[in-house]
């Protein structure tokens, strides 16, 4: 089904572009650039973020990042990508496609209703159980999942960010399919004594692992997932937990009970939100 789609077709909106509307309406891109001043890549062994190049910045610890490579096998990834391109993808930001199983929620105004959300994918149940035998996750419930897909004729990406953390909990686990990809990490006003312009450490992430986010690399650094980091088309599926106020003792205890019944009933079909 993803090939009978229109590779033409743009779900940018304001000042987000991908190839297809810079084309086609000569947008471009006006996201604020900042100065790179200092740039590291992440070394998984030693949790350490190691400079680039012969600048003379030192390495420093970069705690957060769980990798687990290989967490599904080549067949395992064969049939997770044939069973979503099974269902629509609908056209996203930044030349993305996406398939959405979760509450439907408006940030800004913090309210949630279940609209169309039916669960997460029956195909998804082992590989949450999968993931919990991790003690980083053992007690991981996810309430959502998100599948993006990447293709470099889109010009596909995802800009720098931090995801919401009224509603989503502590933990980002996302799942990375069909190529090797980087996940930048960036800070806009620099990390200790690196203080002026950007800081960018690259966490590179082979194809069928699983990497978690948490900590100061969920609520303190952005992440994205550039351009020029899509040489082939790229799939994912990003899972995440509910935060306090939605957990035992928080006060929307209830409404998140109601949420976690649905979303692990593993019943769900792509919603449109």
């Amino acid at each position: 089904m993803a090939d009978e789609q229109e590779v033409g077709k743009c779900g940018c909106k304001g000042i987000r572009t991908c190839l297809i509307c810079e084309g086609n309406d000569g947008k471009y891109n006006l996201l604020k650039t900042h100065t790179l001043k200092y740039d590291f890549r992440y070394d998984p062994e030693l949790k350490l973020a190691v400079p680039v190049g012969d600048g003379v910045q030192e390495p420093f610890p970069f705690p957060g990042v769980f990798l687990w490579e290989n967490f599904v096998t080549e067949d395992e990834e064969t049939e997770m990508v044939a069973k979503m391109d099974q269902d629509v993808w609908r056209e996203s930001q930044s030349g993305r496609r996406k398939q959405d199983f979760g509450p439907k929620v408006n940030f800004k105004k913090q309210r949630i209703r279940l609209g169309g959300f039916s669960g997460l994918p029956a195909a998804s149940h082992k590989l949450v159980d999968r993931m919990t035998r991790e003690p980083l996750l053992a007690g991981f419930r996810p309430v959502e999942q998100c599948n993006l897909d990447y293709d470099p004729k889109r010009g596909s990406a995802i800009d720098p960010h931090l995801d919401d953390s009224w509603l989503w909990g502590e933990h980002l686990v996302t799942i990375n399919l069909l190529s090797d990809t980087v996940l930048t990490m960036s800070l806009d006003k620099g990390w200790g004594d690196m203080d002026q312009g950007e800081v960018r450490v690259a966490v590179n992430l082979p194809r069928r692992c699983l990497i978690v986010l948490y900590g100061e690399a969920r609520h303190r650094w952005k992440h994205a997932i550039h351009r020029k980091d899509i040489q082939s088309r790229r799939v994912c599926s990003t899972f995440r937990e509910l935060s306090a106020e939605f957990i035992k003792g928080g006060k929307q205890e209830r409404l998140g009970s109601e949420l976690l019944d649905v979303a692990l009933s593993f019943n769900g079909v792509p919603i449109n939100n």
